[in-house]
C-alpha cells in the first residue's frame, strides 16, 4: 500500500482550503447547463468539469477523461490528457472548486500521449507524485514507447517525466479516506491499468471503475496474431474487467463508455449502469476475435 502523511498546521485548516466552495459548484454546474460534448469531440475540446458522484468529479476535455477524487488530505487525478489538455484539465479542476496544488498523486490508465501528454506538465503545476506500473513508468520516463506496444509507429513522443514511483497490480492507493485499488490490464497498451474506488453521498456507496481502453489495435507493422502470449494477456485482462465491482464505469474515452449519453446536459440514461463492465468486456472480446479472424483472412495461403 502507499501512505502519504501530510504536513499541516491544522486538519481544518486543510479540509477548509480542499472543500467545494458552494459558489464555485454552482458556477461549474450553471457551465455545464450550457454546453454538451458529443460523442464525436476532439481530444482538446473544451467540457466543463462534472460531478459524477461524492468524492469524483469529471475534469476531462469533451474526447479525453480526467478524473478528480477528492478529500480534505489532497487529492488524486486520473490520466493527464494530451500535452494541450493538461491547461485544460488544470483549469477544470479550480473551475470545480479545487487546488491543483493540492493534488498529491497522478496516476493513468496507459502510457499513449493522447492520455499522459499532459501528465508532466500538470505534475509541474501541482508538485504531486506520480505513480504508473512498470511498463507503462519505463515509457512516462523515456517519453515514448518501444516496439513491443502495438501501436508504436503512431505513437508521438511525450516531454519525460522523471522519478515515476512503480506500483503494482492490486495495490492501494491510500489518501486520507480515499483507497484506490490499481488493476494490470494490458492488451490496448502494455502499461495500461484500471481503477476502482468506492464513492459515497448521501448516505448512498457506489463502486466506480475507470477501467482502460480495451480495442486491439496496431500500426501496420503489428499482427495480434503474430503474438500469441500478448493475445493471451489481452484476454485475461477481458477477463479481470468483467469481474471488477463496477457501478459506474468510466473509459479513457468518454464516448467508449457512452458516458455523454449518461453525464452532463445531453444525458438520457442513467449514470448508474448494472453489469456495465461486464458489457464492455463482452463488446472488446467480440473486437479482438474480430481483429484476429481479419488477420487470419488477410494472411497469404500456402
Amino acid at each position: 500500500m502507499i501512505f502519504r502523511a501530510l504536513a499541516t498546521t491544522t486538519i481544518a485548516a486543510l479540509a477548509a482550503a480542499c472543500a467545494v466552495p458552494a459558489n464555485a459548484a454552482t458556477k461549474a454546474a450553471g457551465t455545464a447547463a450550457a454546453a454538451a460534448c458529443r460523442d464525436d469531440a476532439g481530444w482538446d475540446d473544451p467540457s466543463p468539469p462534472y460531478h459524477l458522484h461524492g468524492d469524483t468529479w469529471y475534469v476531462g476535455t469533451c474526447g479525453i477523461t480526467a478524473l478528480l477524487v477528492t478529500s480534505p488530505q489532497g487529492h488524486v487525478l486520473l490520466d493527464g490528457g494530451t500535452a494541450k489538455g493538461a491547461a485544460l484539465i488544470e483549469a477544470n479542476i479550480r473551475a470545480a472548486g479545487f487546488r491543483v496544488e493540492d493534488v498529491r498523486y497522478i496516476v493513468g490508465t496507459h502510457e499513449h500521449f493522447d492520455h499522459a501528454g499532459g501528465i508532466g506538465a500538470l505534475q509541474k503545476a501541482s508538485g504531486a507524485t506520480v505513480l504508473a506500473r512498470e511498463p507503462a513508468a519505463a515509457v512516462l520516463e523515456r517519453g515514448r514507447s518501444e516496439r513491443d506496444d502495438p501501436q508504436y509507429a503512431h505513437l508521438d513522443p511525450m516531454a519525460p517525466i522523471s522519478g515515476v514511483r512503480r506500483i503494482g497490480d492490486g495495490e492501494v492507493i491510500s489518501l486520507g479516506p480515499l483507497r484506490l485499488t490499481a488493476h494490470a490490464t494490458p492488451g490496448h497498451a502494455p502499461g495500461g491499468s484500471s481503477w476502482t474506488w468506492r464513492s459515497c453521498q448521501d448516505g448512498k456507496c457506489v463502486d466506480i471503475a475507470y477501467v482502460d481502453s480495451l480495442s486491439a489495435i496496431s500500426d501496420d507493422y503489428w499482427r495480434f496474431s503474430e503474438h500469441p502470449d500478448y493475445v493471451a494477456t489481452f484476454r485475461r485482462t477481458l477477463d479481470a474487467v468483467a469481474a471488477l465491482p463496477c457501478d459506474i464505469l468510466i473509459t479513457p474515452h468518454p464516448a467508449a463508455g457512452d458516458l455523454w449519453s449518461r453525464l452532463g446536459p445531453g444525458a438520457k440514461q442513467p449514470l448508474v449502469r448494472e453489469g456495465a463492465c461486464r458489457a464492455y468486456a463482452d463488446q472488446a472480446r467480440a473486437r479482438l476475435d474480430k481483429r484476429l479472424a481479419d488477420e487470419a483472412a488477410a494472411a497469404p495461403k500456402r
